[in-house]
């Protein structure tokens, strides 16, 4: 590996040698890196075409100039433990991280450095601003002017409240999820000291002025933007040698859905499409029968139906509020990514943007993030890496937010161990290089799926025994390969969609005899998984040896050593061979 590392990194820094190279002062010997993270982002992008109306220009753009990942997937689809797992570098199931407990409370994360750490630990100026971890921790960054801001909020003279041009009772969901408007529909008119402020959560209440979009005080993404964009004009200007990594994290568009008019006017109602939604597609599904119906995605698409004439006309201003707020963020993203390219880092800066997790528009009559399926966990990953990244490529392989750690650990030549000390661990992901430099590869050194797990314990019909809040074994699970996504319960119930005829997943094919033999494919890699945790309270060597047990049974051949026992790599490398001679038969595509 360092022999690659050492040739990468020569090829991102030739580019020095051209245009840019007599202006950048005093160059640094390793390269810099620019993080974007955005909140709540699904596919709704452009290039990967998850809705055709979308306007993503800079995001485009971005993708032109670099790699991007048409199957990129979180590994726990809502905030606090998808970001936990790519600032670490650790799956959740390792970690026993599923809620939204502070990250840095976990013992494993406590022993293990975090991205930023291990940058500085590599001589680098650390900087961040806005949503990057969900519960921030100021000693991971040499500086951090602004922490996660939801605003603008609505006010109405007291407190935070849902907008009041948003429908009852939808609205009444509250200040967060419950309220989308365009800035120029001030709350309560902007009197007596109603209207809007910002959202930092304190007693301090500060105002956000608003006389008309081009004469206001600026949303907190827009602030992260200047914000990145001067930092990025500063490191310019001095003289230090040290190269930087700079991440900022964008709220956009995480609810309350609140953007500049003009946003909203890109989408209007009457010609907004709605995405493709089957009728009664919960129907084949198990996720009611281990949640209520308050569990979020219910609860609010429910509401919405109550609140709006029609359900599809309570979507198209759902969506449309959305979608404006996806373009919106995509002003900020071309505005720090500009400003790297205006100035003279431009070729020697890997630049990285992605979101936390996905979001159901309705599919499955879900409206919300947090569930095992498509919509929920598949988000947007370009990576820009100039003399390394081929430009415009789209990578296909199923890949992680678990893969941005490792992938800049060899980008960037980092050196040293991710683990402090006795209780951490290595890093879960696999560096992406082998895609950067051939996009349509099929092979590396990462596994053949994905895996996202979803916390099993808010709204549960069954409550969870004391002490499986952090069992992995007793939390829902999805893995994705390229052709598949297979769901496991922790009631054992499951779903299985064919993406190459069923994009949408409106087909559960778990129930059709024709399907068993994948179905054992998938339970004895998610009992693998499990096996390979370390953790004491994963789910048992019995359970998982069991999936490994049936197996041998029918391939006694694949005991490689002849020692009557089918050890796990064993079994990976026979499936591995069965894989090959059934890809080998079957029909082009």
């Amino acid at each position: 590996m360092k022999h690659k590392v050492a040739l990468f990194a020569a090829l991102l820094l030739a580019p020095l040698a051209g245009l840019h190279g007599a202006l950048v002062p005093s160059a640094p010997s390793k390269p810099n890196v620019l993080l974007i993270v955005c909140d709540d982002l699904n596919d709704y992008v452009g290039h990967l075409g998850g809705h055709a109306q979308a306007r993503t220009p800079h995001m485009d753009a971005l993708a032109r100039s670099g790699v991007s990942f048409r199957r990129a997937y979180c590994q726990d689809p809502i905030c606090a433990p998808s970001r936990a797992s790519l600032f670490t570098g650790i799956y959740p199931f390792r970690s026993g991280d599923f809620t939204f407990k502070p990250w840095f409370e976990f013992p494993v994360f406590q022993n293990s450095r975090t991205l930023m750490e291990h940058f500085r630990a590599n001589g680098y100026h650390v900087v961040g601003s806005g949503k990057l971890m969900h519960h921030h921790r100021a000693s991971d960054w040499d500086e951090f002017p602004y922490k996660a801001d939801y605003g603008p909020f609505a006010y109405d003279g007291k407190a935070q409240v849902g907008h009041p041009s948003v429908p009852e009772p939808f609205r009444s969901i509250g200040p967060v999820d419950g309220s989308f408007a365009p800035l120029e529909d001030v709350p309560f008119g902007g009197k007596d000291g109603k209207g809007w402020i910002y959202g930092a959560w304190s007693k301090t209440v500060q105002p956000l002025r608003y006389v008309s979009d081009d004469n206001r005080d600026p949303t907190p993404d827009e602030r992260n933007a200047k914000w990145a964009a001067d930092r990025i004009g500063q490191f310019a200007r001095e003289k230090d040698a040290k190269p930087f990594f700079l991440a900022v994290g964008f709220i956009r568009p995480h609810t309350p859905m609140y953007a500049p008019k003009r946003y909203f006017d890109l989408f209007p109602l009457k010609s907004l499409q709605l995405p493709v939604i089957k009728p009664d597609d919960k129907a084949d599904t198990h996720y009611r029968d281990l949640f209520t119906d308050e569990i979020k995605g219910i609860h609010y698409y429910r509401t919405l139906g109550q609140s709006y004439p029609t359900i599809e006309d309570g979507l198209k201003a759902f969506l449309q509020a959305y979608l404006a707020c996806v373009a919106a963020v995509d002003d900020c993203v071309g505005t720090v990514v500009e400003a790297i390219d205006k100035s003279p880092f431009k070729d020697n800066t890997i630049i990285i943007m992605t979101a936390d997790n996905g979001w159901n528009m309705g599919q499955k009559e879900y409206l919300f993030k947090n569930s095992p399926w498509e919509e929920s966990c598949r988000v947007p990953l370009i990576v820009r890496a100039p003399g390394v990244a081929k430009s415009g490529g789209m990578a296909e392989h199923p890949v992680g937010l678990i893969d941005i750690y490792p992938t800049l650990v060899d980008l960037c030549g980092l050196k040293g161990d991710t683990v402090k000390s006795s209780g951490g661990r290595p890093l879960d992901g696999h560096s992406l290089l082998p895609f950067l430099a051939e996009p349509k590869a099929m092979k590396w050194d990462g596994p053949e799926g994905v895996p996202s797990t979803v916390f099993a314990g808010e709204h549960a019909k069954t409550k969870l025994a004391p002490g499986d809040e952090t069992n992995p074994s007793k939390q829902h699970w999805s893995l994705r390969t390229l052709r598949w996504r297979y769901v496991r319960y922790n009631d054992g119930q499951e779903e299985l969609y064919d993406h190459d005829a069923d994009p949408h997943e409106w087909t559960n094919l778990a129930d059709k005899p024709e399907s068993a033999a994948t179905l054992e494919a998938f339970r004895a890699e998610r009992a693998a998984w499990l096996q390979r945790t370390g953790d004491t309270q994963t789910e048992g060597k019995s359970d998982a040896e069991a999936w490994k047990d049936a197996f041998f049974k029918q391939h006694p051949e694949a005991d490689a050593n002849h020692d009557g026992v089918l050890s796990w790599p064993e079994y990976k490398a026979y499936k591995a061979k069965l894989d090959a001679e059934k890809a080998k038969k079957a029909p082009p595509q």
